[in-house]
């Protein structure tokens, strides 16, 4: 365990845990960096063949740890942050997910780079970036739009709007649904059928399949505004509001 990261390997599966379930598995700064490290050492070990994601307890996680960002100086508290979203684009191992009650933020547009995603029945997905006062990451500007449409794509951006896994599942977030207590078995059964299949060929297919490049280009350019963003006098009145226990009031920016 690192940094409330748990990294386990067995028969080529190498399982990563975002374990802090007392913070709903807010991402830190710390945390990011030990996913990041753990994804990268991954893609070029011989023993890794496919890589799984979950989280701890009852969420998979309600993204960043919006406290810790909030009190740490400009840029401090996001030096692993790219690091983990370049890990991600760069991945060219098969990434599975597993994921039930809330992903938030990062937890679902982390989703965009997973190869095969498996929610439970009482996944909810969202990403209240705009409600923030900020933009989203993860090239989810590229990638979200791109795969459920603009529409859809602008009700989760813009306006937060959660979607239940039903509907994740009918817009091509996801390959399936499982009751919650079957989650872990039905994410070892296809992590482990990934295993067995000629890796030089999946990964190979994977290249083919997308375009790390123009990914990672996209992530650097929303990350830029991301910054920006957090500097600006919506995103400190939503940070106060969230410290303050209100709603913020975003009507006396223009």
């Amino acid at each position: 365990m690192t940094d409330h990261i748990g990294v386990t390997q067995a028969d080529g599966v190498l399982t990563l845990v975002m374990n802090r379930p007392d913070k709903k598995n807010a991402l830190t700064d710390a945390m990011y960096g030990a996913l990041a490290d753990a994804i990268i050492a991954a893609d070029t070990d011989a023993t890794v063949r496919v890589l799984v994601i979950r989280g701890a307890g009852d969420m998979f996680t309600a993204g960043n740890d919006i406290a810790a960002f909030a009190a740490a100086r400009p840029g401090e508290g996001l030096r692993n942050v790219g690091r983990f979203l370049h890990a991600l684009a760069q991945l060219e191992k098969p990434l599975v997910a597993a994921v039930q009650g809330r992903a938030v933020g990062v937890g679902m547009t982390m989703l965009l780079h997973c190869d095969h995603v498996i929610l439970a029945d009482d996944a909810v997905l969202s990403t209240p970036f705009v409600n923030l006062g900020l933009v989203p990451e993860a090239a989810s500007s590229l990638l979200l739009p791109a795969r459920i449409g603009h529409q859809r794509a602008f009700s989760m951006l813009a306006l937060g709007d959660a979607i239940d896994a039903r509907d994740a599942l009918a817009w091509g977030l996801a390959n399936s649904i499982v009751p919650v207590a079957e989650l872990m078995g039905a994410v070892e059964a296809v992590a482990k059928r990934i295993a067995g299949q000629p890796l030089g060929a999946i990964r190979a297919t994977k290249r083919l399949m997308r375009d790390s490049a123009a990914v990672m280009a996209q992530m650097d350019v929303e990350f830029t505004a991301f910054l920006e963003r957090l500097q600006s006098p919506e995103a400190k009145e939503a940070f106060a509001a969230f410290a303050e226990r209100r709603a913020p009031d975003f009507t006396q920016f223009g």
